[in-house]
């Protein structure tokens, strides 16, 4: 009770001016301590003589990458093959003929992605991160915006985690007065409590809550239906792809340990441009001048082994083609950093014996549609008339994720405010990047059906942007299985990143790891991997020899 008492009386002190959109310069890496399970420790300098391995990694997303940059930095020999002509997995993005970048989704970075803040701190890339407002944004049917603030002062003294959190959930207008106590009463008897004094503790019984989706625990303590409706969902979608009645209570509790305990972890930050230009090259040219070697268009059809004795396999090669000409591949040591349907493709049928191996088959993909619509306007300015028509004085509207409950997409932005320097064009408006999930209704239609259906919930959530016409420009990206499906139970399904192949190791967010499926998990997935890589390679190294 004395908690909440000081929290009403902060939030009835003067509240500060609203946040100018954060530019340059300002700091954008993590602001919090990482928790011990979710942050491996820095792998020990190479020792004067210790053995250096071949290392062949197939695929470029941020697993992979992030494997690669480990291993060459203990002095291994790297080598990445990609099938695709550009790097970076479901973080790519690519230029069409005309030179509009297409994103295979869109992109956003919490204060708690600590392992790819340290490789973007590596490769000299966080400047390219933008800090937003630290709020939520909600934006309803008819261009009603009500958000999830986690600004809190006192006087001039900014107030951090957990008091922040409670102030956002107390005062969220998205939510009904009855709501907000039904919310606070589950989220309170949560372990998200324990967290608080023992985050590790917190991390075990979120852990143990991965059999019962987020609606049956929410409920369960007390949480409304309307609070799953008009805010989690929402939530839910953007995080995991799915509602939260398909959704492990695991997963969304994994976040919201993070935004109660850690200041930081609930504000957003985007790239300031497109993922290709300003991550995915950076990283790539770090692994280069570190001696990797990325092969692009060059796809891996199959894993060459042989048996021994006991029926253990070793893998001999792999088997490339590119262009309809084959060639071989040879390392100490083969590291698969796919998703879940690549994974599927690339591991051989016979080692389905493998129980490891085996249960990957039990994990299954949401389908995804990313579309992207340029007006000759700002869609989400809805205050001044004059702003939303100028095309030649910056943008203006809404700078941050936005979230929707009255939409098939329930998180999209403007990239030409987001993600300026790429994506605003003089003379051009926004550039409005929707996220279709779970897609499967709209897989079946044809690319213009998709896009009127976005428009047409665009103008329903912006009335004021339906005199700015129909889109000039569209873009629609379709991916059959993306983030892999986390609903109740499917954790133990998710295989350990050394397998019974001794020379033969996974990463990918779907591996086992503690965060979610995401761009944090997949960098993690890396790390994990190449530390198993790094304590069996006296061992790879032997046999490779033998």
């Amino acid at each position: 009770m004395a908690v909440n008492a000081w929290v009403t009386c902060a939030v009835l002190a003067e509240p500060p001016a609203r946040a100018a959109p954060t530019r340059h310069n300002q700091s954008v890496g993590a602001q919090d301590a990482p928790l011990r399970s979710l942050f491996p420790p820095e792998p020990p300098k190479p020792a004067e003589g210790a053995p250096k391995l071949r290392v062949a990694i197939v695929g470029s997303g941020l697993a992979g990458l992030s494997t690669a940059v480990e291993l060459l930095e203990q002095g291994h020999e790297v080598d990445i093959y990609e099938s695709r002509p550009w790097v970076g997995g479901k973080v790519a993005s690519f230029k069409d003929k005309d030179g509009n970048h297409i994103e295979m989704g869109l992109h956003v970075f919490f204060g708690c992605y600590f392992n790819l803040f340290r490789l973007m701190a590596k490769c000299s890339v966080l400047d390219n991160l933008l800090l937003k407002d630290h709020t939520h944004t909600f934006v309803n049917a008819g261009g009603d915006v009500r958000e999830l603030d986690f600004r809190l002062f006192v006087g001039d003294k900014k107030i951090g985690a957990p008091f922040h959190g409670l102030k956002a959930f107390f005062t969220t207008p998205q939510l009904s007065p009855v709501d907000k106590l039904a919310n606070s009463l589950a989220l309170g008897t949560s372990p998200v409590v324990r967290a608080l004094f023992d985050p590790e503790g917190g991390m075990r019984s979120v852990r143990a809550l991965d059999n019962i989706s987020f609606t049956d625990w929410f409920k369960s303590h007390g949480g409304s239906q309307a609070s799953i409706d008009r805010m989690w969902d929402p939530i839910a979608y953007a995080l995991g792809f799915l509602d939260c009645n398909d959704i492990s209570a695991r997963c969304m509790l994994s976040i919201f340990q993070f935004f109660a305990t850690k200041t930081d972890a609930s504000r957003l930050r985007m790239l300031n441009g497109s993922p290709a230009e300003r991550l995915l090259k950076p990283i790539t040219d770090y692994i280069q001048a570190k001696g990797g070697r990325i092969h692009t268009s060059l796809g891996c059809r199959e894993v060459m082994y042989t048996e021994g004795p006991d029926g253990t396999p070793t893998v001999t090669g792999l088997r490339l083609t590119r262009a309809g000409r084959e060639e071989i591949a040879k390392a100490d040591v083969y590291v698969a950093a796919l998703d879940v349907p690549g994974a599927k493709r690339l591991i051989p049928a016979g080692w389905r014996k493998f129980p490891l191996f085996d249960n990957i088959y039990q994990l299954t993909g949401v389908p995804v549609i990313t579309v992207q619509l340029r007006y000759k306007g700002w869609v989400t300015e809805m205050q001044d008339e004059e702003r939303m028509r100028q095309l030649r004085q910056g943008g203006a509207g809404l700078d941050n994720l936005l979230y929707s409950a009255d939409a098939d997409f329930s998180c999209f932005a403007d990239l030409a405010l987001t993600s300026p320097v790429d994506y605003y064009k003089e003379g051009e408006g926004s550039l409005m990047q929707c996220v279709l999930t779970p897609a499967d209704p709209y897989m079946p239609l044809p690319n213009e059906q998709i896009t009127a259906k976005v428009h047409s919930q665009v103008q329903r959530l912006f009335p004021s942007a339906r005199s700015l016409g129909e889109p000039t420009w569209t873009s629609v990206v379709k991916i059959g299985q993306s983030l892999y499906r986390e609903a109740p139970g499917m954790d133990v399904y998710r295989p350990n990143q050394a397998t019974p192949v001794k020379n033969f190791f996974l990463a990918g967010s779907y591996t086992a790891q503690d965060y979610i499926d995401s761009m944090e998990g997949a960098t993690l997935s890396g790390r994990l991997c190449a530390g198993k890589v790094i304590q069996a390679a006296p061992q790879l190294a032997a046999a490779a020899h033998l």
